[in-house]
């Protein structure tokens, strides 16, 4: 099979660090996170967190070993996106850091141009120069989509300052992958803190924290109407749709167009402008329920490179009960007709 997958990503070192101290600040349990004197192992349906100083050296790698272990687990071609918050550094130099991180992306595309693709990272703290790079990034370096991790600033996407950013999007015909990143501060303390280092972090960050808040900020955009205002924009969420699919049916009963105001019910919206990923998470029962829920013809595979355990990924999806046409849905036509490769 051709296996494509859309949630792999690299570590730019010069945004990490102009990061840091506001992360310090904001999340200092970051540092608690994928360490454990009792890890869990690597097996059927189970995909651990690899420690942060090796996830840290594989994410800076963009040429061979990145190929290299591409080959190794099964995939053929990765769109690869920045996982550095580049919105929490100030503007200036955030909006340099960007440009550079997007150019070092198009210069690894170009080098293996059968083999990666990019999303762009944006200055979101500035939305007229968000507005600007994206349009340098899509039209002048060939980025395939855009990724945002976590909130834009201190408010979600559906907030009137990111319109004409996510306008902008929908005209260029890319997706918007919203990628999950520490909850906000208040919400972290009230809701995760309190217990030991390690179960705190994990806690609010991939064990369920940062999920939640991934998924807030998908439902927030259907809330807020703008994929009634921009139809054509496509959003992309990892971890099987980050906690949102498992209650679309009940968001529909309580939540009904004549309440919104929405031209749809909120399944109908997630249907039509939202595609899920599993991000490594190898487990059957969630695949089967957004196949029933929201269907394979949404459905695009990522592995979440390089912060999971893999072995031959092609190897879970040849245990699923497939026919050979959803089995290439989901394993490449769909990224092919979405990212339009």
């Amino acid at each position: 099979m051709t296996l494509i997958c859309i949630e792999e990503h690299a570590i730019d070192a010069a945004i990490m660090e102009a990061a840091g101290p506001v992360l310090a600040h904001e999340a200092p349990y970051l540092r608690f996170q994928s360490t454990s004197s009792t890890p869990v192992r690597p097996g059927p349906g189970r995909s651990p967190a690899v420690d942060q100083a090796t996830a840290y050296r594989l994410g800076a790698d963009l040429g061979e070993e990145r190929i290299r272990r591409m080959d190794e687990h099964g995939i053929d071609v990765q769109i690869v996106s920045w996982t550095s918050p580049v919105q929490m550094v100030p503007a200036d130099p955030g909006i340099a850091l960007c440009q550079a991180a997007n150019d070092r992306l198009a210069a690894a595309v170009a080098t293996y141009p059968d083999r990666l693709h990019g999303f762009a990272a944006l200055p979101w703290q500035d939305p007229a120069a968000t507005v600007a790079e994206l349009d340098r990034a899509v039209s002048g370096l060939g980025m395939r989509g855009v990724l945002i991790l976590g909130r834009p600033g201190e408010r979600f996407l559906d907030d009137p300052m990111y319109r004409p950013v996510l306008a902008r999007i929908a005209e260029l015909g890319v997706p918007l992958y919203v990628h999950p990143f520490v909850p906000v501060p208040q919400v972290q303390q009230a809701y995760y803190a309190g217990f030991g280092d390690k179960v705190t972090a994990e806690l609010s960050l991939g064990g369920w924290g940062w999920h939640h808040e991934a998924g807030i900020q998908v439902l927030r955009m259907i809330l807020g109407g703008v994929f009634d205002r921009f139809p054509d924009l496509q959003v992309v969420s990892g971890h099987w749709g980050e906690m949102v699919p498992f209650f679309l049916n009940r968001l529909d009963d309580v939540l009904s167009p004549g309440d919104t105001g929405l031209s749809r019910t909120i399944t109908e919206t997630y249907r039509s402008n939202v595609w899920v990923t599993p991000s490594g998470m190898e487990h059957r029962a969630e695949f089967e329920f957004v196949r029933s829920t929201v269907g394979l013809d949404r459905v695009i595979w990522s592995t979440d490179y390089p912060f999971l355990q893999l072995g031959k990924v092609p190897d879970f999806i040849d245990g699923l009960d497939l026919t050979a046409e959803e089995r290439a849905a989901i394993t490449h036509r769909n990224a092919e007709r979405l990212f339009g490769l």
